[in-house]
């Protein structure tokens, strides 16, 4: 349960940080949509995260899908989303932390093809540890990301703070 709470805020901090400066492709409902991995505009975030909207707009109505790069050793702080999301590793393997504690000892490893729920309001954390590492996010939006330390910035080198 905290590894999801953690997953869930920290794709949404990086999606909601960087939706302004990443392309997105968009269609009607009744439109396919296509995005090849050339076509992505990444967006820069603090420490070196990265971020590109594949499609829709976290911070509109309905259904968006983003995608967001960790550098090594870098993870959100401890926060918590307004909608449910669900996170799928690409590339690397993710790190994820279901409670406020921002100790990376306490994440599980998920290995690139792995998914993880992370419903509304579950606080948690995530990010890459040994490896770059890429995920990609699908949720609805509007949604909003709280952070439960403000004073420790969106990204950062993880350490025991609880």
């Amino acid at each position: 349960m905290k590894l999801l709470v953690f997953c869930r805020l920290t794709f949404a901090a990086c999606a909601l940080s960087v939706a302004a400066l990443s392309a997105q492709a968009q269609g009607s409902a009744k439109d396919f949509v296509i995005v090849k991995p050339d076509q992505l505009v990444w967006g820069d975030a603090p420490a070196g995260v990265k971020s590109a909207v594949l499609y829709g707009d976290p911070n509109k109505p309905g259904m968006y899908v983003v995608r967001n790069i960790f550098p090594a050793g870098i993870m959100s702080t401890p926060h918590f989303h307004t909608q449910d999301r669900y996170v799928t590793v690409i590339k690397g393997t993710w790190y994820a932390g279901t409670d406020a504690s921002w100790d990376p000892a306490t994440t599980v490893g998920l290995p690139a093809g792995s998914m993880m729920f992370h419903p509304a309001g579950a606080v948690h954390f995530d990010g890459a540890i040994k490896g770059d590492t890429e995920i990609q996010i699908i949720g609805m939006g509007p949604v909003s990301t709280t952070p439960v330390y403000p004073n420790e910035g969106r990204f950062g080198k993880p350490h025991k703070l609880n």
